[in-house]
């Protein structure tokens, strides 16, 4: 059974959890990693780390944007003559083959490039993968901008997150860092790569903390805002400064609609749960019985659909930036093409990801929030009489609607309608929609997207035994103490702490408390924990649910 650690008893620690005589080198370690953490050249280097990735992981997200808009603007430019004749027909099929070909050798070359590449940074920063970042950077990069040019609905920013999360790693291994400080630098390259998407830093560094590493650590939290800010600096300067899906109201909801603005956050909690059922049923169902397929073919579905797609609404190809031009002005769009697009947008996106496909749905995502806001709009505006001028602002109420229902970030879904539309008096009708369809949403009892991809993820892969480094290698996380939860009102000597785990710190009211055995634990108290990499997971697992708040408590079981 694991127990607290006293700081000034280093050896009785570790000889009564080292194994094959290494006490000293275990002791040492612990000293070594704990002075590192409560050192303030380790928050300076933090920064700097932090702004290094996100130069590094922003100039591949910028060179990747520039690449897929050009693949686009060459695929736009074609369809013409592709369509023109049938020698022009066979030259776009002929396309669309090699483009699928190419991509389904790169996947088999590297298969942690399947799919969004979100699930997977989730999981190099869980300890559960580890991988080769220079073969990742080349086969994402290369897939992305094949599958813009054949025009699949795949968005650009899951890839960018992995891309960035990759360049975090990269710079992990320039400096020689520990696999603990590896991760929030891979955090950190997510944050660089959401920034770098959608010109939004804010958005990057809240996504990296609520979706990604899911711990609101101090020295996290500036590290991925100096990355962030810093990819967002250099993508401004190649690409402008605007966002990528720009918003200006005109003029702001007055009060008396908000019953309006929940009832699309109903809509987009709904339209959620039907897009996360839609996409697992895809993957989990029709493509997941072709698992014996070929790659090639399993891919080639989603490829040659593009073909007919092309031909009869040339505006669902690609991410759909093509779309976002046509509502630059709403109002003069019909209820029925919008309705339309809506619908084709969503198929068309999850044959297209369901499949497999190196590519994310985010960007894809966002466009049908604002089609979703679009049609909301014009629907109020027939049977209300609403004006038309608000048609904007439901659309920017729909990006953060379906996105706090699919993703069940609602935080991050309030951040990023904000740096879209640059409106504080938005901000209390996005934050309703949010909450509503994020509530809705879960009364569904529908999956949260990137949490059900991860666990399927998680269940298909076999545990890789260098994720966690090298053998005995240590890490520190910090906790807090959630109110109500199994923690509070214990004494550590109390709590059945799990193998090779010890308590450094505890932290009160910025206060640090040298922890032992009567230390008795309170709502809010942060702990700093030291682990070994090698049983990280487990770990990680149990003192997540020691640290969960709860309406009632209970006694902690003590590990045997």
């Amino acid at each position: 059974m694991g127990s607290w650690s006293y700081l000034d008893d280093w050896h009785g620690a570790a000889a009564a959890a080292s194994r094959g005589g290494h006490a000293q080198v275990f002791a040492d370690t612990m000293q070594g990693e704990v002075r590192r953490r409560f050192s303030r050249r380790f928050q300076i280097d933090m920064v700097w780390e932090g702004a290094l990735v996100g130069i590094t992981g922003g100039g591949v997200v910028t060179l990747y944007r520039m690449a897929l808009t050009r693949a686009e603007h060459i695929l736009r430019g074609l369809l013409p003559t592709f369509f023109s004749s049938g020698l022009g027909l066979l030259g776009f099929a002929a396309l669309v083959l090699a483009c699928c070909l190419v991509v389904a050798a790169l996947v088999r070359w590297e298969p942690y490039t399947s799919g969004s590449g979100i699930p997977q940074t989730d999981a190099e920063v869980m300890g559960r993968m580890d991988m080769p970042w220079h073969r990742v950077l080349l086969a994402k990069f290369s897939e992305g901008v094949l599958c813009a040019l054949a025009g699949l609905s795949m968005g650009r920013e899951g890839p960018s997150v992995q891309l960035g999360s990759m360049g975090g790693k990269a710079v992990s291994r320039l400096l020689r860092r520990n696999r603990g400080e590896e991760r929030l630098l891979v955090t950190c390259g997510a944050a660089a790569g959401m920034s770098a998407a959608f010109n939004a830093p804010l958005t990057g560094v809240l996504f990296a903390i609520e979706e990604i590493h899911k711990e609101f650590a101090p020295s996290l939290i500036v590290s991925a805002m100096a990355s962030a800010v810093a990819s967002d600096f250099l993508v401004s300067q190649v690409l402008g400064v605007q966002p990528v899906l720009k918003l200006a109201f005109i003029k702001d909801i007055p009060h008396d609609y908000y019953l309006y603005v929940v009832a699309l956050g109903v809509l987009c909690g709904l339209a959620g749960a039907v897009h996360n059922r839609g996409m697992f049923a895809c993957t989990e169902r029709l493509f997941a019985k072709m698992g014996e397929l070929p790659l090639q073919l399993r891919l080639a579905i989603p490829f040659a659909l593009a073909i007919p797609v092309a031909y009869a609404m040339p505006e669902l190809l690609c991410g759909g930036d093509a779309i976002v031009e046509l509502l630059s002005a709403p109002a003069a769009v019909p209820l029925g093409t919008l309705a339309l697009l809506l619908l084709g947008k969503y198929l068309y996106t999850t044959v297209c990801f369901g499949a497999g496909t190196p590519g994310g749905t985010l960007f894809p995502l966002c466009v049908m929030g604002m089609l979703c806001g679009a049609v909301f709009a014009a629907c109020l505006t027939r049977v209300t009489g609403v004006q038309s001028l608000f048609m904007a602002n439901f659309m920017a109420l729909g990006i953060a609607g379906l996105f706090a229902s699919v993703v069940r970030a609602p935080v991050t879904a309030v951040v990023l309608a904000f740096e879209l539309t640059g409106s504080m008096d938005a901000l209390l009708s996005v934050s309703i929609v949010s909450i509503v369809s994020y509530v809705v949403a879960n009364l569904t009892k529908t999956d949260p997207f990137y949490e059900r991809l991860l666990s399927r993820l998680l269940d298909l892969t076999p545990v890789d035994p260098s994720a966690n480094g090298e053998p005995g290698e240590k890490v520190l996380h910090t906790y807090t103490v959630g109110a109500g939860s199994k923690l509070e009102g214990r004494a550590l000597g109390e709590v059945g702490w799990p193998d090779d785990s010890r308590i450094v710190t505890v932290s009160r009211a910025g206060v640090e408390l040298v922890p032992n055995g009567e230390t008795v634990l309170e709502a809010l108290d942060e702990i700093l924990v030291i682990m070994n990499t090698d049983t990280e997971a487990e770990t990680q697992e149990l003192i997540l649910d020691y640290c969960r708040s709860s309406l009632a408590t209970g006694k902690i079981p003590r590990i045997g």
